[in-house]
Formats: structure tokens, sequence, C-alpha cells
């Protein structure tokens, strides 16, 4: 067999955007997936019912809409259709009443009352330099940002825990919004750097929205590998990788692989001291998801979220921050933070007419066999009254089965890393290079390595420069792929 120049084992985001960064200089480069399709949790499925398509992880991508690398490759040029719902995202409270987080940033804050021009002051600047600031927050870790004076103004929003974020506001709506946001980082919303995810992803919302792609996110995928396949690369799916020896012969090895994975997978190829130091890293909870067909849309209460794309479900932020405590504390909470997707509102291509399709996950102890789907529908209910009655199927993952279903998320932690401040700084080891290791032809790309998880394939582009640069002298990033070489075999694709 001819020695290609790279290939990539896993086909998540990372590691396409890995692949297609070194095919677009000219490499030959073969990806290994070990899943039936392409897309890690970027892939789309019928979970339930013939004809209902659910997203089995990621379905919102602000981060895709802002990346550097999908600017790069140009998704629109390429057929992928992101759709914005009316509301990027909203919090429902009892009594009917809810924050709701728009695009425009006026609309917003009008709808916060008082706490309006406080929102304002605070995201309005953070909006502003979002040109700045996404370039750099994406960049690798010692990177120098192109513009360090606008990308600044972050720094004193972002230095705080959530709940620090929040007391800036006074009313329940305002505050019920950033625990609700910051929670994604699935850590306590007393820490750092809870307060860091909130901001961006607020500030994400009014600059470039929270919208989903049209058909599914394995279209996002399909795309990325179609564009890959008119480069000469070679995607190779249903063969898990075991062993280095089982790869075929290449002057670098990329992997888009939590990093225990790749202690395992290189044990004879990495030094001793270094396979150790992978396996300590830390992985955050994990999640209980739970995917529905519905015989009609969520009966909100609170009308401004039937015209949400993603919500919020859990309450206060006091409520939000108890059982996001809880779940640090290794117990399951009686009352979760739930966070909810409903997808065919926007895209009405997920399901056919009369069928709806929701998902939803809690956060839960890393590693938990338990099923939570009583207390996700309890807490629905109790912002839907009449939810549970259009319930027509559902589909369950608990945190354990997601990792037997997806291996890179140890433990169900579909993040692969553990958000806290010295993760943040050194991932996956304490190295100058995060995505290099002591083998010269071994690199790691995934969402383990900076900037960390989420759909942006920045890890992997930026991986693949340092091979690039390392392996093949190549200096610069190469030109995207011309657009008229892909449409041929998108439909393959």
């Amino acid at each position: 067999m001819a020695e290609l120049d790279a290939v990539v084992v896993g086909a998540g985001p990372n590691g396409l955007a890995a692949a297609l960064t070194m095919a677009a200089a000219g490499l030959s480069v073969q990806v290994i997936e070990g899943a039936g399709t392409v897309g890690g949790g970027c892939r789309t499925a019928e979970l339930t019912e013939p004809g209902v398509r659910h997203d089995v992880c990621s379905t919102v991508h602000p981060l895709a809409a802002a990346s550097p690398f999908f600017q790069w490759l140009g998704l629109e040029s390429r057929g992928v259709r992101l759709l914005q719902p009316d509301v990027a995202f909203a919090q429902p409270l009892d009594g009917g009443r809810a924050g709701v987080v728009r695009q425009s940033l006026a609309e917003t804050a009008d709808g916060l009352g008082a706490d309006g021009r406080t929102w304002s002051r605070t995201f309005a600047p953070l909006v502003d330099r979002m040109d700045a600031i996404v370039p750099a927050v994406l960049a690798p870790l010692r990177a120098v940002p192109r513009q360090p004076l606008r990308a600044a103004r972050f720094g004193p929003v972002a230095l705080r825990s959530a709940v620090g974020l929040a007391r800036r506001f006074d009313g329940d709506e305002a505050r019920a919004l950033v625990a609700g946001v910051a929670a994604h980082s699935m850590l306590p919303l007393d820490r750092l750097p809870t307060g860091a995810f909130g901001a961006l992803e607020t500030a994400l919302a009014h600059a470039v929205g929270w919208p989903v792609v049209e058909g599914g996110s394995q279209v996002l995928a399909d795309v990325m590998a179609g564009v890959l396949r008119s480069l000469g690369g070679e995607v190779v799916t249903d063969r898990w990788i075991g062993s280095y020896d089982e790869l075929p012969p290449a002057r670098s090895v990329l992997f888009d692989l939590a990093p225990v994975q790749v202690a395992d997978i290189c044990a004879d190829r990495l030094p001793a001291r270094f396979g150790k130091a992978l396996r300590r890293f830390r992985y955050g909870p994990g999640v209980c998801k739970v995917d529905w067909t519905l015989s009609g849309p969520v009966p909100w209460v609170a009308d401004e979220c039937r015209r949400a794309g993603t919500l919020h479900v859990g309450g206060t932020l006091e409520e939000v921050a108890a059982a996001e405590a809880d779940v640090a504390a290794g117990r399951h909470p009686e009352k979760p933070f739930v966070l909810v997707v409903q997808p065919s509102d926007v895209d009405p291509t997920r399901a056919p007419a009369g069928r709806h399709v929701l998902w939803a996950y809690c956060h839960v102890p890393s590693g938990s066999n338990v099923d939570m789907t009583a207390a996700i529908e309890a807490q629905i209910e109790r912002f839907a009254p009449g939810f549970r009655d259009l319930i027509v199927a559902r589909s369950v993952l608990t945190a354990a089965d997601e990792q037997a279903v997806h291996p890179n998320y140890v433990g169900g932690d579909i993040c692969v890393g553990a958000s806290t401040l010295r993760q943040t700084l050194f991932r996956p080891t304490v190295r100058w290079t995060n995505y290099a290791t002591p083998n010269p032809a071994v690199y790691i790309c995934g969402s383990a390595t900076p900037p960390g998880g989420g759909v942006h394939g920045m890890g992997g582009q930026h991986a693949a420069r340092v091979v690039l640069r390392r392996v093949f002298g190549i200096k610069s990033l190469p030109p995207a792929p011309p657009v008229h070489r892909v449409a041929a075999d998108r439909a393959v694709a």
C-alpha cells in the first residue's frame, strides 16, 4: 500500500475539518470512522419513527455560523442552509412568564423591562466586536489575537462566574437567561469560566443567531465529506481502530478522539509518561438524552417559547444553580436543568405532516445509567401542560448508553472534557503545542484540544496547520476548495 500523507481517525466535524485542510493543500488523506456514517455528534438518524429525522447530538449551530473554518469552507455556497428561529433561546418561568433572547438585541432588551438597559450595556459591546472576539476565542491557546484591543473587551464580562454575571440584573427573566445559557458549560454556576460561556453564547445569539441546518446536522457533515472526496480524499466508515498497527502507512496520523482513546490506540507509539497524562484528562458530567416524535407542537404556556429553537427549562437562576450543583456532587437532581430543542418548528423537513420533532437532555453524573425520562418530561410538563399527551414515540440514551454509542463521549460527556479553568488553559495535556505529541507523526485534533467542544471545526484546522508546518513545511492556510468541484459529489455523499 502506498504511504498516505495523512490519516485522520474519527469523522466528527474536527476530523473532517483537519482532513479538508490538508487535502486542500494537495495532500493525500484518508479518514477512518468507526460508525456507519460520518459526522460524530453532528449526525441525523431516524430514532423513533420512519421518516422522522432526529439529530443524535448537536442541532443548534451558532459556532458553525461564526466559525472561521466554516467561513473558509463557505457553507452557503455549498448548499447548506442555516435556518433561524424567531426566538434564539428562551427560558420559561412559572406563572406563564419567560425570558426571551431574539437575534435583535434591541428587541431582547425591550422585552426585559427594567433590565433591558443593563442587558444592552452588557452585550452590545461584545456583539459589536464579534469579528475580533470569535477568532480570539476559537484560536490556539497561545496565539496572539489579530485585534487584541477589540478582543480584550470580552475579558471583563468573561472573567466571572455565571452567578457573578447574573448579579448585574434584578429581574427573574434576565437572571434565568444567564443561568440557562451558562449551564451549557456543565459546571456549577458559581465557578469560572461559566460566565464566559454565557456571555459568548448570548453575544453569538445576537450576532449570528442560533440556527439549525435545514434537513438535519447530518447535512453539514455530508457536505464536508463530499468536498473532501472531490479533492481526492477517501472516507472509510464502519471500521473501528483498536491499535496503531491497524492504520494504513502514513506520514502523519491525526486523532479526532478522546485522549484516553488516543492513549489506548497509541500505547506502543507514545512515551508511557505522556500516555498517563492523556489518561489523567478530566471529563465532565454526562447527559441523559430523550428524543420524541410528537403529534403536535409543544403547548408552552408562554407564547414566545413556542417560537424558540432552544429552551432552557429549569426555572429561576437559583433552581438551575441548585440542579447543576447536585450533578457536580454526584447526585441526580429531582428537578434537573433541561436543555430542549424543537427543530421542526423552524425546519419542517425533519418530520412528515402531523409529526413534530423534539429532543432534550439533562446533566447527570459521569457514567450514570439512570433513565431520567420521567424527570425531564415533568420539567417540560411544568411549563407546557399537556405535553405528555402529544408523545407518539420516544428514544432514550442514558449517559452510559451515550458512551456505548459514541465512544468519544467518555462517561456520557458530550463536550469531551470538563470545561474547568485549568482545562481551558491546558488541554489535553500541559504542552506548548496542544495538538502535537512526543511522536512527530501523531497528533490530536478533537474536542479535547483547543478551543474545545462545539461544531466549529477549529480544533481540526488548528491541528492540520501544525501538521502542515511540521511535517510538510507548508506555513500558510491553503485556499478553500473551489465550489464547482463539489456539486456532483454532494449527490453521492
